[in-house]
């Protein structure tokens, strides 16, 4: 019974599936014409969101083109150039107009402009040109993909008439629709000119850096070309490579720059099939030199550029604009101190007569270092012909750098003052691959203090010091002071100012400028604020709190040691005037020149200070060669710094150097005399002796050097004045020297005068020869700077036979001082 009541409810079941399928299937049939009609309604909507979106388009593109046509109108015959931006003084006097219209721009029709000048500036900015009609939109997706690859914006996609457009309305307010304006007027442009037309315009009013407008303007300022049909290849793919950033790549500011982009712009031709491979390596070989003609006018030029300069880095602001958009920038130069600095440098006895028309050159800035302000700045001789700041050009500081790698870094460890005795001895560092050497009259002195070895720039003393001290110390205490070195200069050539790169003369007046202000490092900075044309400030000057960067104790001593400099005997003595207490440092770099033996120089440095502003100053050629050196050494250097600042600071209040509390003055301790050794062969020792010191804690170092061995080393300690040597050897002769010693002061006296022992004589010992204690320093005339030669990279100097260590063992010359043929570039042990 129960299986065909299963089947039923089987049954039952089948049904209502069969009839819910139905009952779907219907379903579905009645859905299709409410779907349909959703479709329906859904292609009339986007039908009329299309034409809307269409109208939009249309009623937008005649607004823009009207917009652009109407602006284009307005002013197609204006240049917005009468609105010169101003420079002043921080009590608001005006220094200096950064824009005068007349003279700048010269219009040359288009007919004039050789085809190559067309096609290398077309090339370079806009190689759609001809094709496009005034928005490149394939140019614009082709940078936005490369911007999408790159998750940068790393190329743009100005058409030339766009550009045009920028430039023609300069001073239009910088808003979020800034760039569809230009878009407007580009497109009005091109509706209204012709490409020749357009070109021309183009050609006649892009800005190409130094106040210069336009491609014949340009060409006659840089290269003394009237005629552009006369233009070289080189000149013309230099002149194509400016407008993208006319501050940096205009040949007179940064000539290397400037070199690298009209390889761009050449290579860009070569692409296009405009010139040949041979064209292009012959143009791109070329070297600029400044022409007579390509001078600017105006007063304090270096300072006015590098204020230009910096408030494009604050700002934004492109160099145009700043030169044209009534800006009023209020600096903080020092108009007597620049004048002053001007005319002394204006003197052509103040530097060595060249045997040709390429001139020694030079460049000095001061600094207050209470505050960082830029007070005056001089880039070069010539300045308004050439316009390359000095001032911030790289170059090898030799013994200037000694203060900031060797001598404050020793002393902020607390284990050495300028009374501590250094070592002053010929011998090799780092396993014999470096060897230093003194050119000084006396040239090696044995122990002497840390004061007389800076006072006489001694380079084994320093070499010895960093080495004692480490190079890691010396490195890191140049970084705190602003100056960062690579891993390359990890050697001990960095102790005579033996650097990779180089140092700017800014990056060692801020450094010296630490060592004046007690300690703390300051931040460069010329600017105060800018106003725009309305009078709202744009950019104030937000001084940061000055960074305490060394142990004021280290900052009081090292300005101790470099006062000794400029007195007499010290190497910086010409750079004294007046009473105002001076320290500084002098430098010197041998020439190094290939093949060609001289005692010359390549650079000379003096960086120094007063209570009230730092100062650094280097000479030298821009290029070394055997008919371009220095012959004098740093006094030259020395004199250029009394000169200027002893003018520079009449009327402005004397201070004094900042003294820290609880600072242990510096003293001098008696030395030991009556020093007398002798050979006892009853008690197989060296019996040693001496007047006792008189003096509150005083003790007594014992130094001995033996046979064979580079410098003296500490024997030993005692409280009483003698002692016995009993570490010693037959047949052998042993040199000692004594020195005093107050533990609680940390005072190290001079050493006392050498003596030598020899075992096996058991004879007294006599001074030995040579070896005078202190040493006979130059008269103040003839004072100057130990030279310091610098091997620059791909150079060497003519090495010394005798000296000179196994090639096989030595490593790869690097820039550094080479006192010893071969120097080291392995790290400090």
């Amino acid at each position: 019974m129960n299986q065909p009541e299963v089947q039923g409810n089987a049954g039952m079941t089948g049904g209502r599936v069969k009839q819910a399928s139905k009952a779907k299937g219907n379903g579905n049939g009645k859905g299709k014409g409410p779907r349909k009609g959703r479709k329906k309604a859904a292609l009339i909507w986007l039908f009329f969101v299309a034409l809307f979106a269409i109208v939009c388009a249309v009623v937008g593109y005649l607004l823009v083109i009207l917009n652009g046509e109407r602006i284009l109108s307005a002013n197609i015959n204006k240049l917005n150039l009468d609105q010169a931006s101003v420079i002043v003084d921080r009590n608001d006097n005006q220094v200096a107009k950064l824009y005068v219209a007349e003279g700048n721009r010269e219009f040359v029709p288009f007919g004039e402009i050789p085809k190559l000048v067309q096609d290398a500036f077309i090339a370079t900015e806009d190689k759609r040109f001809y094709e496009h009609n005034g928005v490149d939109l394939l140019g614009i997706g082709r940078a936005l993909v490369k911007d999408v690859i790159a998750r940068s914006a790393v190329e743009g996609a100005s058409t030339i008439t766009q550009q045009l457009a920028k430039n023609l309305f300069l001073n239009a307010d910088k808003t979020v629709f800034r760039k569809g304006t230009e878009a407007s007027i580009a497109l009005a442009l091109e509706q209204k000119k012709s490409k020749q037309e357009i070109l021309e315009l183009y050609l006649n009013r892009i800005y190409f850096g130094k106040g210069q407008y336009g491609v014949k303007t340009a060409a006659k300022f840089y290269f003394g070309v009237s005629d552009l049909h006369k233009l070289e290849l080189w000149q013309i793919a230099t002149l194509a490579g400016i407008p993208k950033a006319p501050g940096v790549y205009n040949p007179i500011a940064n000539p290397e720059k400037s070199m690298e982009r009209r390889g761009v712009v050449l290579s860009l031709m070569l692409d296009q099939g405009l010139i040949t491979q041979e064209e292009k390596d012959k143009a791109a070989a070329a070297v600029y030199k400044p022409v007579a003609s390509s001078g600017q006018k105006g007063k304090y030029l270096t300072y006015v550029d590098y204020v230009v300069d910096e408030a494009k880095e604050k700002t934004g602001l492109s160099e145009e604009e700043l030169l044209s958009a009534g800006y009023t920038i209020k600096t903080t130069i020092n108009t007597k101190a620049q004048s002053v600095m001007e005319a002394e440098f204006a003197k052509d006895d103040r530097f060595e007569k060249s045997k040709d028309e390429r001139q020694v050159q030079g460049s000095m800035v001061i600094m207050d270092q209470h505050d960082g302000s830029l007070i005056a700045m001089v880039g070069g001789r010539d300045y308004e012909k050439q316009g390359l700041n000095r001032v911030t050009q790289q170059r090898q500081p030799g013994s200037s750098f000694k203060p900031i790698i060797d001598y404050g870094p020793a002393i902020e460890t607390g284990d050495f003052f300028p009374w501590t005795t250094v070592q002053d001895v010929k011998q090799c560092f780092d396993n014999g691959k470096y060897c230093p050497s003194n050119s000084n009259k006396n040239q090696y002195l044995g122990a002497i203090p840390m004061r007389q070895a800076i006072k006489e720039s001694r380079n084994v003393s320093a070499v010895w010091l960093l080495n004692q001290i480490g190079i890691s110390k010396g490195l890191s205490f140049a970084e705190k002071l602003g100056i960062k070195l690579g891993k390359d200069d990890r050697n001990l050539s960095v102790a005579l100012g033996g650097l990779t790169n180089g140092v700017t003369p800014l990056q060692m007046v801020r450094a010296y400028g630490a060592f004046a202000n007690g300690g703390k490092l300051e931040d460069p900075h010329s600017i105060l604020s800018i106003k725009n044309s309305n009078g709202d400030t744009v950019y104030e000057y937000d001084s940061p709190k000055a960074k305490q960067v060394m142990n004021p104790f280290t900052a009081y001593y090292v300005t101790d040691i470099l006062q000794g400099v400029v007195q007499q005997g010290g190497t910086g003595v010409r750079a004294k005037f007046g009473s105002r207490p001076i320290a500084g440092k002098t430098g010197t770099t041998q020439a190094g020149i290939p093949g060609f033996k001289t005692s010359g120089n390549r650079d000379v440095w003096f960086v120094g200070y007063t209570p009230e502003w730092t100062a650094a100053i280097w000479f030298g050629y821009d290029k070394t060669d055997r008919d371009h050196y220095l012959k004098k050494s740093s006094g030259q250097a020395a004199a250029m710094f009394s000169a200027v600042m002893s003018k520079a600071l009449e009327g402005v209040d004397r201070k004094n150097f900042p003294k820290p509390e609880g600072v242990q003055d510096v003293q001098k301790l008696k030395g030991v005399s009556g020093f007398t050794g002798v050979y006892s062969p009853e008690l197989v020792s060296i019996e040693l002796s001496w007047a006792p010191v008189e003096g509150e804690g005083i003790t007594y170092k014992v130094y001995r050097k033996g046979e064979g061995e580079a410098e003296f080393k500490l024997l030993a300690e005692t409280a009483d004045p003698a002692y016995d040597d009993l570490a010693i050897l037959p047949d052998q002769t042993f040199s000692y020297y004594v020195t005093a010693f107050q533990a609680k002061n940390k005072l190290e006296s001079e050493p006392s005068e050498q003596i030598v022992v020899t075992v096996s004589t058991g004879l007294e010992a006599t001074p030995s020869p040579g070896t005078e204690e202190g040493g006979e320093s130059p008269p103040p005339e003839q004072s100057s700077e130990p030279p310091i030669d610098i091997i620059i990279p791909g150079e060497s100097p003519s090495p010394d036979p005798s000296t000179s260590p196994d090639p096989s063992t030595s490593p790869s010359p690097s820039p550094s001082p080479t006192d010893s043929p071969t120097p080291s570039n392995s790290p400090s042990p």
